[in-house]
């Protein structure tokens, strides 16, 4: 015979964030359940901290800007950063203008919205473009959008990073590495 989890009350924060649930497992199996939908901001960085406070906040407080949080009862939660350079995209339309008539090496980041490890990396790719800015070009390309390219270059799994030079593809480094591993095929190339 199954047994059914008693109900438990969790302490909610603001219901202007988080919306309140519609139904208790006591009543779930008797009702539809029924879901709504949330908007949260889009989110290039993650930033955990925890912040003390003489007094107890129950609110739940996102800032927006340069920075986002998130705090709840006086900590903060999570807490986001925009990196200071925006890696720019490269589509089909500039690829060749871009990659492979450039006279710089380039490299290039290989990417997905859904793909975790690909997020990741982004922090590490905004980081060596700000360390050889004017020496290499970086630029990040959307696998879902531009296939056809990803396609070209053989790319099967993401991330993937490739280092062109003189508009020919000088090497490839597959997955999540640390930034060292990325920085030791970057200088081969300069």
């Amino acid at each position: 015979m199954a047994t059914v989890p008693e109900p438990h009350t969790v302490p909610s924060c603001s219901s202007a964030i988080l919306p309140k649930p519609t139904t208790t497992l006591a009543n779930a199996s008797a009702s539809t359940i029924h879901r709504r939908s949330l908007r949260f901001p889009q989110l290039t960085g993650l930033k955990t901290r925890s912040q003390s406070s003489s007094t107890v906040n129950r609110s739940l407080v996102l800032v927006s800007g340069r920075s986002s949080r998130l705090s709840c009862a006086g900590r903060t939660v999570f807490e986001t950063q925009d990196s200071a350079a925006k890696v720019p995209a490269v589509t089909g339309a500039t690829w060749k203008s871009l990659v492979l008539e450039s006279e710089s090496p380039v490299l290039v980041d290989f990417w997905a919205p859904w793909c975790g490890p690909c997020r990741m990396i982004h922090p590490v790719i905004d980081e060596l473009a700000n360390q050889y800015a004017g020496k290499l070009k970086c630029y990040r390309l959307n696998t879902d959008d531009c296939s056809s390219i990803a396609i070209e270059y053989g790319i099967r799994s993401i991330p993937t990073v490739i280092i062109f030079k003189n508009g020919e593809k000088k090497e490839a480094i597959i997955g999540a590495v640390p930034k060292t591993t990325l920085t030791t095929s970057i200088e081969k190339f300069l």
